[in-house]
């Protein structure tokens, strides 16, 4: 018989996709069912981003790496079924949702969305195929999900959105400033006008006064 290895860190894969909580639950209302039912509440609740996923078997190595790059953005992976999801679902905000469940899923979770740095993983697992998400109570497609990657972070449009609120002020400064020069300047000439006016009219003979003098 062989010794057994060390004990692994990472909850080990289930190959059956889940069989003994689906007969746990297969009884109805059970204890173990509402437990199941409220782990996926608190997901939903503490989590801006949860990104449903069709999950394909794989070898355990491969799952074990996946979720090491993922939890490296603090990204979760969680296994749940169907037949608990979709019931709390369908009596929430989230219930368009519900076309998503339809087959083996995974749930991709995190407080914050990244979104960028699941896209990146999952690119490398084929095994898992990303078919649409809730991010900041938004449902998204998977196109949606790809286009949200596409957006600068919260950061970069913080930091664009002040400075165009910084730079409002001075514009409107110098365009009144720029108004008002204008409006003096028109005022001075106007007056040098005037006053030109004046002085020759008082300072220059006329042609009749200077035939006289001589």
């Amino acid at each position: 018989m062989r010794s057994a290895g060390p004990p692994s860190s990472h909850k080990p894969l289930r190959k059956d996709g889940g069989a003994e909580e689906r007969r746990a639950v297969a009884g109805g209302d059970n204890g173990y069912a509402q437990l199941l039912r409220r782990q996926v509440e608190e997901v939903f609740r503490d989590n801006r981003m949860i990104a449903i996923c069709q999950y394909n078997s794989m070898p355990d190595e491969d799952m074990v790496l996946m979720r090491h790059y993922l939890r490296k953005h603090n990204i979760e992976v969680k296994f749940v079924l169907n037949e608990i999801v979709r019931p709390v679902l369908s009596q929430s905000k989230y219930k368009n949702l519900l076309p998503l469940f339809v087959a083996r899923n995974i749930l991709l979770v995190s407080p914050e969305a990244k979104v960028r740095e699941m896209l990146r993983v999952l690119k490398g697992v084929p095994q898992v195929n990303l078919l649409g998400a809730c991010i900041d109570d938004t449902i998204l497609s998977r196109q949606g999900v790809e286009n949200f990657a596409k957006l600068p972070p919260l950061e970069a449009a913080q930091g664009q959105m002040v400075g165009a609120l910084e730079l409002l002020p001075s514009q409107t400064s110098s365009l009144l400033q720029r108004g008002s020069a204008h409006l003096t300047a028109l005022l001075d000439q106007h007056i040098h006008r005037l006053q030109t006016g004046e002085t020759g009219s008082t300072a220059e003979p006329s042609p009749a006064q200077s035939s006289g003098a001589h």
